[in-house]
């Protein structure tokens, strides 16, 4: 069977670089992407994603809120209860594969301080690929 997601989006915030219990790192962030319009309105899509091992440490090195973001991976589910009780699921996408694709600041031609860029900042950010060996899994 088939379970492959790749996508195209902006970080809605900075990544999260924490540690497993087995020292595993892992790179937690979140993507909004374009959906199909409703009515004719414009929706948006909002996918939670986690990378791990060296992937998780260029993530978060250099990415940032507003980033254009290329991802590669699987959908996961996890299962959980709340602290309220109820039986909740969530689905998220377990990265194999990032790619820099602008930045905000490219985008409006300036870097963080206001000035003009020329070139984009993360020219030489290369993909990133994860083996199945660092998935903890």
């Amino acid at each position: 069977m088939l379970n492959s997601v790749t996508m195209v989006g902006r970080l809605t915030r900075d990544p999260e670089l924490r540690q497993t219990q087995s020292g595993n790192q892992v790179g937690n962030f979140t993507i909004a992407c374009d959906g199909f319009p409703v009515n004719g309105e414009k929706q948006v899509v909002f996918m939670n994603c986690s990378i791990f091992g060296k992937g998780a440490e260029t993530l978060t090195k250099f990415f940032k809120k507003g980033n254009l973001i290329g991802i590669t991976g699987r959908l996961t589910q996890r299962k959980y209860q709340s602290k309220e009780g109820a039986q909740v699921t969530a689905t998220e996408i377990t990265v194999t594969q990032i790619e820099f694709v602008d930045s905000k600041a490219d985008r409006e031609g300036q870097n963080q301080q206001g000035e003009a860029v020329t070139e984009p900042q993360a020219k030489n950010v290369e993909a990133v690929e994860v083996s199945e060996d660092e998935l903890p899994f």
